[in-house]
């Protein structure tokens, strides 16, 4: 029996989530499945994978076949890195000591990638959000100002209709007092 690692879909429409499943090749997508190593939930960012490592290099150094989209999973997890390093020590290449040795190395050089990237991102959305403010307290200052202006000009308005009406009764008053 031919065995897949492959992605079984879940959540709702437009808003999946996958298990990462140890399957035979002939049964359907979200069917029966032989085991259950992990998770892959693509609508966060960065991507948020879940994964029981030795049970995928168990699976992995015993025959199964990744799909695509799994392989690129398990190669971003150091998995098939991981496979590749005891296949090289088995063959006498290096000892396994060295090999643990480059994945740690691998491994940290990774993590700081993920941290620096989800700093630049918080960065990023903080930025956006203070030119935002930015744009909206400019926006509410012209406002502001356009309020001002017109309630100037209402003022203004009404002391000229009030200037308008004294003069025209104060002649009229001087001539009765004549």
């Amino acid at each position: 029996m031919p065995v897949k690692i492959r992605l079984q879909r879940h959540g709702r429409k437009g808003y999946a989530y996958y298990h990462i499943v140890i399957s035979d090749s002939k049964a359907p997508r979200d069917g029966k499945f032989i085991e259950r190593i992990g998770s892959y939930n693509p609508n966060t960012n960065p991507a948020t994978i879940d994964l029981k490592f030795e049970r995928a290099l168990h699976w992995l150094t015993t025959g199964a076949q990744p799909t695509d989209t799994t392989r690129n999973i398990l190669s971003n997890e150091g998995v098939l890195l991981k496979k590749h390093l005891l296949e090289g020590a088995k063959k006498g290449a290096f000892d396994a000591a060295e090999a643990d040795v480059r994945f740690e190395a691998w491994k940290a050089t990774k993590e700081s990638n993920v941290s620096k990237t989800k700093e630049q991102l918080v960065a990023e959305k903080q930025a956006d959000l203070k030119a935002r403010f930015k744009a909206e307290s400019e926006v509410n200052k012209a406002k502001a100002a356009e309020v001002a202006k017109k309630k100037a000009d209402a003022i203004a308005a009404t002391i000229a209709a009030a200037v308008v009406e004294t003069p025209a009764e104060a002649p009229a008053t001087e001539t009765a007092a004549e």
